[in-house]
C-alpha cells in the first residue's frame, strides 16, 4: 500500500486503517471499534493496555495487527521468575571471540504482546516501561535504539489476583489507552464457530490473508497525525476535562499533564482516522475514558461504594460545556 499515490494525508490514513481492519476481522469478528482505538494508539506512537477476561482475543488482537502490517511480532508469557534481561537482553562472553556480545531480548521487535504484565515483578515491568517511554535499552552503558514502529500491547487478567503484582500509577500512566475486548455478541460467536468449525486456534484455522500495509506506511501515517490540529477552544474543553478529575473529590489522583497530552494525541490520530484534519470535542468524547480513566486512582470510599473511575470520567463529560463551533 502505497500512502503517497492520491487523495489527502487524511485519505491516505482512512485507506490504511480500513486496510487493517479488515485483516484484523478474518480472524476477529466483530469489535470494530475496539480495533479502530488499537490502531489510533499505534498512530499516535503509544501503547495499548487490554484488561479482559481470558479467552476474548486479546493474543489474537495484537498478532492479527502485527500480520496485517508485515511487523515483527514477539510475545512475552510475564511470570513473578522474568528478570529484566529475559525482556531486554544481554551481554554474554563468546570463548571463540573472546568478547562480549549483546544478545537482544523479545523487546527487539515492532509488535509486543507483553502477556498478563502484572505477574512480573515490579523490576522486570519497570524495566518494559522504560522501553516503552525511551523506545530505546540500555544495557552496561551502551544505548540501542528500539525497531519502529515499536507498538505494545499488554495485557491483565482482572479475575485472578494471587500471584500478581498490580501495576503502580506511574507506570499505568505510560500507556496511552486502555481497552476491553469483552464478550462478543450472540451472533458475533455464532459467526467465530462457524468459521473455525474445520479446526481450532490452529494452521486450519483462517488467517489474515495476504498484508498490503508495511512499516513504512505505518510512519507515513503517523506524520500526519502529526500535522492534525488542534483548535483553541477544543483545546481548552480537553484541558477542563483533565482539571475536573483533579478537583473531584471521589478521586486520590487525577490526571497528569501526561494524561493531557496522551488525550490530545490520542483525539489527532482519531480525527485523521475519520479524515479530518482537526480534532472536534466528539474526539475528545471518545477517547476520554479509554484515555484517562486508567490513569486516575480512587479514594477508599468511592472504591468501597462501588465508583469506577470511568464513569467518574463520563460524569465530568455530560458536566463540562462542550464548545460551539463559530
Amino acid at each position: 500500500m502505497n500512502m503517497q499515490n492520491g487523495g489527502t494525508a487524511q485519505d491516505a490514513v482512512q485507506r490504511l486503517v480500513a486496510a487493517i481492519r479488515d485483516g484484523v476481522q478474518q480472524v476477529i469478528i466483530g469489535k470494530s471499534a475496539t480495533i479502530e482505538l488499537a490502531i489510533a494508539a499505534l498512530l499516535a506512537r503509544g501503547h495499548v493496555l487490554i484488561e479482559d477476561v481470558p479467552g476474548t482475543g486479546k493474543t489474537t488482537l495484537a498478532k492479527a495487527l502485527a500480520a496485517t502490517m508485515r511487523c515483527d511480532f514477539t510475545r512475552i508469557q510475564f511470570t513473578p521468575d522474568l528478570v529484566p534481561a529475559d525482556v531486554l537482553g544481554i551481554n554474554f562472553f563468546d570463548m571463540n571471540k573472546r568478547a562480549f556480545e549483546f544478545r537482544p531480548g523479545p523487546v527487539f521487535t515492532q509488535v509486543l504482546l507483553a502477556d498478563e504484565i502484572n505477574r512480573a515483578t515490579p523490576r522486570t515491568q519497570s524495566a518494559l516501561l522504560e522501553a516503552m517511554q525511551e523506545r530505546q535499552v540500555s544495557i552496561d552503558g551502551v544505548t540501542m535504539a528500539l525497531p519502529a514502529p515499536f507498538f505494545v500491547v499488554a495485557t491483565l487478567n482482572p479475575v485472578e489476583m494471587e500471584g500478581t503484582f498490580p501495576l503502580p500509577e506511574a507506570q499505568l500512566d505510560r500507556f496511552l489507552l486502555r481497552l476491553d475486548l469483552g464478550y462478543p455478541s450472540l451472533a458475533e460467536e455464532a459467526a467465530m464457530l462457524d468459521r473455525f468449525i474445520d479446526g481450532g486456534e490452529g494452521s486450519s484455522a483462517p488467517g489474515v490473508g495476504e498484508a498490503t500495509v508495511g512499516p513504512e506506511d505505518i510512519a507515513r501515517a503517523q506524520a500526519a497525525v502529526d500535522k492534525v490540529t488542534v483548535d483553541g477552544a477544543v483545546r481548552d474543553y480537553l484541558l477542563a476535562i483533565v482539571a475536573a478529575t483533579r478537583n473531584d473529590e471521589r478521586l486520590r489522583l487525577g490526571a497528569s499533564p501526561r494524561a493531557a497530552l496522551a488525550l490530545q494525541r490520542a483525539c489527532q490520530a482519531h480525527a485523521a482516522i475519520d479524515g479530518r484534519g482537526y480534532v472536534i470535542p466528539d474526539d475528545i468524547k471518545a477517547l476520554a475514558v479509554p484515555a484517562l480513566a486508567h490513569r486516575l486512582s480512587l479514594d477508599t470510599g468511592a472504591r468501597l461504594r462501588g465508583v469506577t473511575a470511568a464513569a467518574i470520567v463520563e460524569e465530568i463529560l455530560k458536566r463540562i460545556a462542550v464548545p460551539i463551533e463559530g
